[in-house]
């Protein structure tokens, strides 16, 4: 009998061997096998149509639409057995239902024994074939196995009586879940593997095999209930730990009777109540284990493998074995021994953790520092988080729980401490003498000490260490033979700041920065010295990274699923990881969960609130006001317009206006009540967060304004508010550039009033409830008025709620107690996210497969064609090539919106599932377009490429797709420039179709950023260059990290636009050295190679239906005025001392790194910068007495702005300058010791000047330079 079926994976190899026992010829297609390799799906029918039965086990992947088609034919003559677990797929079958429901349980039952049966039993029900045919015989749904044991136990008690003689007495317990399909089709290598591992470690095991879901119907209980029956006991764990072998949720089920719970709170509720470390180890059904050695990291595993299981709040994703099927249909299950034990003891760690007793208990705080922002003001550097303040509370709880330590009495004094004792690394004023000297060093770590360690790690891990850093103790925080260890010991607790990991020395130059010569490049001794001292000297039960975001998760390494030579996974050794995370920034949390093996405890977002007008533009504010209620008063309205030209430039606010001599009064007023508008009504952060504080008062009132804020429709808060009190939302949105002859203020300050109204309700809502709709709005209600209202209310109590449910350092330490942190969403709270509360759990992001949704596909297709509609105004024409900077924050914070942008671009839509899963694209036509089809070339970030390669592996397939459409390249320029790549550089098709590049596997940063803030470059060809050799691999549905300079630089040199977009005012283009860094690079290399000006756009969705694209430098005014410059924002930074004059500093690097990279920034910003900061002597005072090197850094950042010709300065704010940069060199110069230092001095060293710099530029520029050849 020939068979063709199409099986789902678990089930396959069982049938496979099914048939060779029965003789019958299969022909076996798994669904994946169909599902990748579209084009399988023709041999399959082929197959079908000469085969005496098909046998089918019916999902839910997008081939089986047409399969099913198709089978309505062919099931005319050959019959059809259609199986799932949904009855519904048995009616496509063709054989009588009796037959049908007994195959289905010989499927669902298993095993070799049912599928041999249910093979002869389709021949004899079928085919009429006299065969002795036994029923299926009922598996065991769930039960206990251990390859010791010569069959399963169905109770624990039997198990536990037959382990006792393996048991360990005294020793913990490991509880293990694992997929019934491996246990029936006697498949457990994997599980062996594990269990074996765990054993060694002196840990006893209950391994338990169950059925995935809970299913009444069949029998089976699911996981949760065979946790509940196997691993506790009248309500209280008897295992210390599970670890988790099946990806779906504790509580799936096909049952009812979840009392309206999901399946994701019935497993968080579940995992509550066992309150244990719950660990997700990744078993890959994509690549074989060869496969996932010689690869950059999973891929496809990502979504299924690793995000969904995440919801539950498991943790610790390390790669551990593969299930990978091979093309006939084999599932060969092959573990990892290596990997196994690395589980195994960092689960034995976890449970020391919690056996620990609290005043024996060792913790480690990592402070972040990026040496690239000032090695010296940076300490403690974390997104929006006053890292000092909240370690030294936390340090304070910890002591009154019973750990023993002696905490410092505030984060002003802890810093002081570190800065004093010098307990940090080396940089430009601070050398390692003087470490030594002032008492910063815990420990002069000798190479008896530390050589047995490093003998011990992987041979490759040593070979790399030791070609870039020299054999042990090498470069960098090394004093006489001995590594230098520093940090601050307060009796059990020691605080570290996180050691440089890829330049050395009391320096910042082009010299001495390894990773910009090697991105690539390994941290150095020192670092990993560090973290082993750390764990095996100091004896750390638990580390904690404090705030977003450090550098270990960045070292280099497999982008997911990590090898031992993959260095964070070295570094981190097997330490319990705690990081302290902002909750609205699931990008770089989650890689910090994958790729550091972190256990998150988020944090609340920065309260916001309107920006507001000061000084100069509020002034300007008041003459508008007056002289639109004077313009009827001709005398009046004359004397006005100088005083309000004048006012326009004295605040520079004419740049911002686009304005000549030439432009009429009437749009030089509508254009100052618009930028007025959009300064005033941008929101900042009021200071910084303290990990463990909740709002209060009026702060409070803000923070739940700034969440229900975000327009989500017809029925938002603003909406509602803004109809009751006589006011149209969209019209004010629209019209930001109009004068209200009704209201006498500016559509700009009615958005404004119209925040104050919500503000009053919401303070009303929580403090006074008595008082009436009526009373608040000063105004009669309407019934539907006061029922939306009453929705608003209600969301804002809720909201009250979740920020008083919200436990940070109560989290943390239960943490420290080695117990389970309850998980929860991230994301942007500015957009309407109040789920994202309460915080201090440990976040997950989303589904990777719903991106874009439908929703975010509209907003794509405004931005593109608002981008095209504005480059037409301007250039009367439109652009041909856009040059992307595509961050995962667009993935995960705004549901791709970019990505729905460059789909309809280049004149593709996508095809949602009904359940929304993006499944294909279709190809719009151009007559339905309207225009022709727009290039695109994308620099991805590492962690959209790491995490969501569905993403970029679709536009990908839909850039190939539309490069070969029979289309002119007048219509296509895809097109047009693939064929000209064919053409000019001899490339084959698909790759003269590479559109998608970021930096080499393992690696993430764009590399512009560092030469700038290392003062390594000399031009613009000179940024350029780092740009393409750095960021020239390629990326695609069939290859990850390809070498491809060549065809970067040949799509650079087509583009006419570059592109970054806002979407909330919690982030923007001064947030990260990586903004400038790539969107800075990219636009510097376009205009390099493309020998044009290329335009730089920023869009702007932060309100979705309202989205604007302006100009790269408008955006840079927007957010110097709005933040940087604005008094209210500077006093909040000065609440906090030390981080805030960090922050303030940051900031100022990142103006100059977009001028050094763009050259988009005005000179009046400069001008304002140096006034207000380093020539003001109240702000001078405040940085002296908080972080001195912070203004030390500002100050040279402008100078060297000068000195480059990058700022054209005014006389008297450049003389104050440098005098005042004579005195805060002073100060600096007071407080080195001994030792060489570069302090102060600039030293521009390029590649030129770097030998192995230089040959490694050369290796990888040799082609593009023949094309584009350097200047002499």
């Amino acid at each position: 009998m020939k068979v063709t079926a199409v099986m789902w994976g678990t089930y396959a190899p069982v049938l496979k061997k099914a048939a060779e026992l029965t003789g019958d010829d299969l022909v076996l297609f798994t669904n994946r096998m169909l599902d990748e390799y579209p084009e399988m799906l023709e041999k399959a029918l082929s197959e079908m149509k000469n085969s005496d039965a098909i046998l089918l086990y019916h999902r839910t992947e997008p081939f089986w639409e047409r399969l099913d088609r198709e089978l309505k034919t062919i099931g005319h003559k050959i019959p059809v057995i259609s199986l799932g677990h949904d009855p519904t797929y048995w009616g496509n079958s063709t054989v009588k239902p009796e037959i049908v429901t007994t195959c289905q349980a010989y499927i669902s039952y298993n095993g070799e024994e049912n599928l041999k049966n249910l093979l002869y039993y389709i021949q004899k029900s079928i085919f009429n074939e006299e065969i002795d045919v036994k029923s299926p015989i009922e598996v065991p749904w769930e039960g206990i196995y251990h390859p010791g044991a010569e069959s399963c136990f169905l109770s624990i008690d039997d198990y536990l009586s037959w382990y006792s003689e393996k048991e360990k007495k005294g020793a913990p317990w490991v509880g293990i879940i694992f997929s019934r399909t491996s246990w029936v089709s006697n498949n457990c290598s994997i599980e062996d593997s594990l269990i074996s591992s765990l054993e060694d470690q002196g840990l006893n095991v209950v391994p338990v095999f169950t059925y995935a879901m809970k299913d009444d119907a069949i029998g089976s209980k699911g996981i949760a209930q065979v946790v509940i029956d196997f691993m506790t006991k009248n309500g209280t764990p008897k295992v210390n730990a599970i670890i988790k072998l099946i990806p779906f949720l504790f509580g799936a089920s096909r049952s009812e009777g979840s009392k309206g719970q999901t399946a994701m709170d019935l497993g968080i509720n579940l995992l509550k109540k066992l309150n244990i470390p719950i660990f997700h180890p990744v078993i890959s059904p994509y690549k074989t284990v060869d496969q996932w050695r010689e690869s950059t990291g999973l891929t496809l595993d990502t979504g299924w493998a690793v995000s969904m299981p995440e919801f539950e709040g498991v943790i610790e994703p390390i790669y551990i074995g593969s299930t990978a099927s091979t093309d006939d249909g084999d599932k060969k299950r092959e573990a990892v021994p290596e990997r196994c034990r690395k589980v195994a003891i960092r689960v034995k760690k976890w449970i020391a953790l919690a056996q620990k007793p609290v005043q024996e208990r060792k913790i480690t705080f990592i402070l972040n520092n990026n040496p690239c922002a000032n090695a010296d003001a940076n300490v403690g550097a974390a997104a929006n988080l006053d890292s000092l303040e909240s370690v030294a509370r936390i340090m304070q709880k910890m002591e009154k729980a019973g750990y023993q330590l002696n905490p410092p009495a505030s984060g002003k004094e802890l810093v002081e401490e570190i800065m004093g004792k010098k307990a940090m690394s080396e940089f430009r004023w601070t050398t390692k003498e003087d470490i030594a000297a002032k008492g910063g060093v815990l420990m002069y770590m000798d190479m008896d000490a530390f050589t047995p360690y490093f003998n011990s790690l992987p041979e490759s891990v040593q070979k790399r260490v030791n070609e870039l850093w020299g054999e042990p103790p090498g470069l960098g925080m090394v004093l006489d033979g001995k590594i230098l260890i520093t940090g601050l010991q307060f009796g059990n607790v020691t605080v570290q700041v996180q050691p440089k990991r890829g330049c050395y020395g009391s320096r910042c130059d082009g010299a001495v920065c390894k990773i910009l010569h090697d991105p690539e490049c390994p941290p150095t001794h020192q670092y990993l010295a560090t973290y082993y001292w750390i764990e095996h000297i100091f004896g750390a039960d638990a580390i904690v990274h404090v705030g977003t975001h450090g550098n270990l998760e960045f070292l280099p390494g497999k982008g997911l699923g990590l090898s031992g030579e993959c260095f964070p996974d070295v570094a981190i050794g097997s330490l319990p990881n705690l990081y302290i995370y902002n909750a609205d920034n699931p990008a770089e949390g989650t890689t910090a969960k994958r790729r550091s093996y972190a256990t998150l405890v988020d944090h609340m977002q920065t309260v916001m609130a309107g920006g507001g007008l000061y000084e100069e533009l509020q002034a300007i504010e008041d003459l508008l006001s007056q002289y639109e209620i004077a313009k009827l008063d001709p005398a009046r309205g004359h004397s006005l317009q100088h005083l309000l030209l004048d006012s326009i430039k004295k605040a520079n606010l004419d740049k911002d206006m686009h304005i000549t001599h030439e432009t009429p009064l009437s749009e030089i007023v509508a254009k100052a009540h618009e930028s007025l508008s959009r300064i005033r009504n941008t929101r900042i952060q009021e200071g910084m967060h303290v990990f463990g504080e909740i709002p209060v008062g009026d702060k409070r009132v803000d923070f739940i304004n700034s969440i229900i804020h975000f327009d989500s429709g017809n029925h938002s808060p603003r909406r509602v508010i803004a109809q009751i009190i006589g006011l149209d939302l969209s019209y004010l949105l629209e019209n930001q550039d109009k004068f209200s002859e009704i209201h006498d203020v500016s559509n700009g300050k009615l958005l404004e009033n119209l925040d104050s109204v919500t503000c009053k309700f919401i303070d009303a809502t929580l403090h006074d409830p008595s008082l009436t709709y009526n009373e608040i709005f000063s105004r009669s209600i309407t019934p539907d008025q006061a029922e939306y209202l009453n929705v608003i209310r209600e969301r804002i109590l809720d909201i009250n709620r979740r920020i008083e449910q919200s436990k940070e350092i109560e989290s943390l330490l239960e943490g420290f107690k080695g117990k389970y942190i309850p998980s929860g969403p991230s994301g942007l709270i500015t957009r309407g996210h109040e789920e994202v509360l309460p915080t201090g759990r440990n976040f997950y992001s989303l589904d990777p497969q719903k991106v874009p949704t439908k929703s975010s596909w509209i907003v794509g297709q405004r931005l593109a064609d608002a981008l095209i509609s504005k480059y037409n105004s301007e250039e009367g024409s439109i652009p041909e090539n856009v040059a992307f900077y595509w961050m995962a924050g667009d993935i995960m914070s705004s549901d791709g919106e970019m990505f729905a942008e460059m789909l309809w671009l280049i004149g593709v839509e996508p095809v949602w599932e009904k359940n929304g899963r993006v499944k294909s694209f279709s190809v719009v036509p151009l007559d339905q377009l309207g225009r022709p089809r727009i290039d695109i070339t994308v620099r991805t970030s590492g962690i959209l490429r790491d995490n969501f390669c569905n993403c970029y592996e679709l536009l990908d397939e839909a850039v190939q797709f539309v490069a070969g459409l029979d289309e002119s390249e007048e219509q296509n320029y895809i097109k047009k420039h693939s064929m000209r790549a064919m053409s000019e550089n001899g490339t084959d098709f698909r790759d003269s179709t590479l559109r998608i590049f970021s930096s080499r596997p393992g690696t993430y940063s764009s590399g512009v950023n560092l030469a700038v803030l290392a003062s390594a470059w000399k031009t613009e060809e000179d940024l350029a260059d780092i740009f393409v050799a750095l960021n020239g691999y390629a990326y695609g549905k069939d290859f990850a990290g390809k070498k491809a300079q060549e065809q970067l630089a040949s799509s650079l040199s087509t583009v006419s636009v570059t592109f970054n977009k806002v979407q909330s005012d919690e982030y923007d283009l001064l947030g990260c050295c990586c903004y400038f860094g790539t969107h800075g690079g990219i636009t510097a290399a376009a205009r390099h190679y493309s020998e044009s000006d290329v335009k730089p756009y920023y869009g702007d969705t932060r309100e979705p239906e309202h989205i604007e694209i302006r100009d790269l430098a408008d955006e840079v005014r927007r957010v110097v005025r709005t933040k940087l410059l604005n008094p209210k924002w500077i006093d909040g930074m000065k609440e906090h001392g030390y981080n805030g004059a960090s922050t303030i500093m940051k900031r100022v690097t990142r103006v100059y790194g977009w001028e050094a990279s763009t050259q988009e920034v005005d000179d009046w910003i400069f001008d304002d910068i140096a006034e207000t900061f380093v020539n003001n002597e109240e702000m001078r005072h405040f940085f002296e007495n908080n972080n001195p090197s912070a203004l030390e850094e500002i100050a040279r950042r402008l100078l060297e702005a000068k000195e480059r010709g990058l700022w054209e300065a005014d006389e008297q704010v450049l003389a104050d300058l440098r005098n005042n940069y004579l005195e805060i060199e002073s100060w600096m110069e007071d407080q080195v010791g001994d030792g060489d230092f570069q302090g102060g001095n600039l030293n521009i060293i390029t590649s030129n000047d770097v030998s192995a710099w230089g040959e490694s530029a050369k290796d990888l520029l040799e082609k593009v330079h023949l094309k584009y050849p350097r200047n002499p």
